[in-house]
């Protein structure tokens, strides 16, 4: 028998970047931990197809799903928090909602009659928080709407969360407004005026918020939480604050210590009966609080001022770290900024390097020039994707005695294009979801590096690439030293390249930060960050 599956709607007010997310991620963490079964989602209100097409400036991180969707980063807090895998379904633009109406409207589906954001949009809408429910017949589903509470773009994903609550019910919907309670330090005092504004508009568009989360830097004391609750129509037990904590995967404890979860059981009536099983994750909290001796790690790429641009990355490298018993220290070095007068400066202090993904010619040579310098003093170095690509472009210029090595992304005429455009892309013009996108099978060689980091020769990893190692030049690598250790079985396509003479090089034309969670960090990491530590206690003389 199907389950009557349960929705949750995360909504936010006063400004944005508050925490929608891991508020959203941390709620999923527990109910799962408690036995339900469900998943999260999220809507970006924002008129693009995907974020595939955006500069990590402007959005952050793009994530890609195992079924090859470009999506929003907070899918990557969903499956690193509620370790599971997402899919397209659970990342949804208003630009992709208005394309699939329009096309319908192109065949003629509705018949003539005018297409209106009331119904035709809101039902699109509609349809994809029900389409999670009947693709894994779950307890409950968090959706979490992006933007605040006011924006132009949000107002046809609010309307759908209204008539959706209207439709089926308190007991089977519910919304979680977040919002912002400042503190002034001039006058002393918290001020709640914000959040009493918001919740004020968010019934204006006829949504009563059933729970408020504050979000403060400081913690709140009962008879502000008793105002809050008295001024917004929300119960008190409904009022929960998130005030900073020193880790972000510390939000489930501090979310269920107030019996946020609990509080949503009780009003969606959902069968949990057991105590949330958190041993795991307060084992991963307990090693994460010990740990007091550093590994120092150099995060090479182009946009390192963005602290979002490379999240993925962050994460399994602070997940490998704790499990290696350290606390990581990322150093981020602009690849624009590396010369060869400078990069031994940059780089002799640390005890390892990650070369990051990315695309354009903007930093490439900095990248050649750190890879060089790590290469020939045997310094741990891990490259994904593009990283990988030039770390074979490094090795064919300095070691093969190919001046003109390059990528055709970068030099259209290079005479030695190591790196080349996949044959399936070269017709294609358009940019937007037309790369190799998403999970496919590498096979390993059984006694290489990668194989013995992950204990296994066949893993299955997730790509967002259009440029691969040029196999004409296959011979060539393997007689120099390299090995191409790592195949798709299917296309032959080169997934990892190892130096087996160094004590940790190796490159993957996969993304395997992207499967990294807190209690399944990616092997690769955590082999890294082994060798890394290795290297460092080599260094000290330990």
């Amino acid at each position: 028998m199907k389950k009557d599956t349960k929705y949750i709607f995360v909504t936010g007010g006063v400004v944005s970047s508050l925490g929608k997310g891991i508020v959203a991620a941390s709620l999923g963490k527990l109910l799962i931990s408690r036995g339900l079964k469900g998943t999260n989602q999220k809507f970006d209100p924002y008129i693009n197809i995907d974020p595939g097409t955006l500069n990590p400036y402007e959005h952050g991180e793009c994530y890609v799903t195992e079924d090859g969707y470009e999506a929003d980063l907070d899918l990557g807090h969903y499956e690193r928090f509620l370790d599971i895998r997402t899919s397209r379904n659970n990342n949804v633009t208003t630009g992709r909602v208005y394309k699939t109406v329009i096309e319908r409207e192109r065949k003629g589906d509705f018949l003539g009659k005018t297409v209106q954001v009331v119904p035709h949009i809101t039902d699109e809408i509609k349809r994809c928080v029900k389409r999670l429910s009947t693709s894994g017949d779950y307890d409950f589903v968090i959706t979490e709407i992006g933007g605040t509470v006011g924006d132009i773009e949000s107002l046809p994903f609010l309307e759908s969360v209204r008539q959706l609550k209207m439709e089926l019910g308190n007991e089977n919907c519910m919304v979680i407004h977040l919002t912002y309670v400042p503190y002034l330090k001039a006058a002393k005092e918290l001020k709640t005026k914000p959040t009493q504004h918001s919740v004020k508009q968010l019934q204006e568009e006829g949504i009563q918020a059933d729970m408020l989360v504050l979000r403060t830097e400081v913690k709140l004391d009962q008879d502000l939480i008793n105002k809050v609750a008295r001024f917004t129509n929300v119960s008190p037990s409904a009022v929960i604050q998130s005030y900073d904590v020193p880790s972000i995967y510390e939000v489930p404890l501090m979310l269920h210590e107030q019996k946020m979860d609990e509080e949503v059981i009780r009003q969606l009536k959902l069968p949990a009966t057991t105590e949330p099983q958190m041993d795991d994750w307060m084992h991963y909290l307990d090693k994460q609080n010990k740990v007091t001796e550093e590994v120092k790690i150099g995060l090479i790429g182009k946009y390192v001022e963005l602290q979002d641009a490379y999240k993925s990355i962050d994460e399994a490298l602070h997940q490998a770290s704790v499990y290696n018993n350290r606390k990581v220290n990322i150093v981020r070095i602009q690849s624009e900024g590396i010369r060869e007068d400078n990069v031994e400066s940059l780089l002799k202090d640390l005890d390892g390097v990650v070369v990051a993904p990315g695309f354009g010619s903007r930093g490439i040579e900095g990248k050649l020039t750190a890879l060089r310098y790590c290469r020939e003093r045997d310094l741990p170095t891990f490259g994904i994707c593009l990283g990988m690509q030039c770390m074979s472009i490094e090795f064919a210029r300095n070691v093969l005695g190919l001046p003109d090595a390059n990528s055709t992304e970068f030099d259209e005429k290079c005479e030695d294009p190591v790196i080349d455009l996949m044959e399936s892309q070269k017709a294609i013009i358009d940019l937007g979801g037309t790369m190799r996108l998403g999970a496919y099978d590498c096979e390993l060689l059984p006694d290489s590096l990668a194989a013995k980091a992950y204990g296994s020769t066949h893993i299955k990893e997730r790509h967002r690439h259009r440029y691969e190692f040029n196999e004409k030049y296959a011979e060539a690598f393997e007689k120099a030293g390299a090995r191409l250790s790592g195949r798709n079985p299917h296309s032959e396509l080169v997934e990892v390249l190892e130096l087996p003479d160094k004590r940790w090089y190796i490159g993957t034309q996969y993304h395997p930060e992207y499967s990294s969670t807190v209690l399944h960090t990616h092997p690769l990491f955590l082999s890294f960050i082994k060798e890394a530590v290795k290297y460092r206690g080599e260094k000290e003389g330990k």
